[in-house]
Order: structure tokens, then sequence, then C-alpha cells
């Protein structure tokens, strides 16, 4: 079973090769799905990263790190309910 990893701040020209690159250093990759824009296809700057095996190790070594000019963003992702904030009730 992998564990994801969640990377922002990609450049928009970056590959699924060169992700999965940058993060075998640290452990097994089982796989790169980068986030396209369904209109136009393009790149929308970020992804996840499915590892096997050294997760930690790779948020630790890539996260502020640069790729093409860009600081990455890596951690393991927030569920959507987590990030926001609680509604207000109103009867």
């Amino acid at each position: 079973m992998s564990t994801d990893i969640y990377v922002d701040n990609l450049p928009l020209d970056a590959t699924a090769l060169e992700i999965r690159d940058l993060f075998c250093p640290y452990g097994r990759v089982e796989s790169v799905h980068l986030i396209k824009d369904q209109e136009t296809g393009r790149l929308r700057g970020f992804g996840f990263v499915g590892m096997i095996s050294g997760a930690n190790e790779a948020i630790a070594a890539l996260n502020d790190s640069d790729l093409g000019g860009n600081r990455l963003k890596v951690r393991y992702p927030v569920k959507w309910q987590q990030e926001r904030a609680p509604r207000a009730r109103h009867w």
C-alpha cells in the first residue's frame, strides 16, 4: 500500500517522469498524478506522488526545495473537510 504525498507549486511544464526521478532517491515511487485543467489540458501546478517507502524522507528533503525556479511545497495531503473552518449554523 502506498502513502500519498501532496506536491504544490510545480512548474507548469513539469512531467510525471521528472517528478518520479525527483522522488526516487528517497524510496520506492508507485505513482505520480499531475493535476490538469479539464478544459485546457494544462498542468495546474500541483499533484500527488504515491510512495511505497520513504515518504517521510522525501517530504523532509523536498519541501521548500527548488524545481525549475519554483519553491515546492511537499506534505501529506489534508482532507478537504479539515481545511475548512466550521460553518456557523443559522436556525
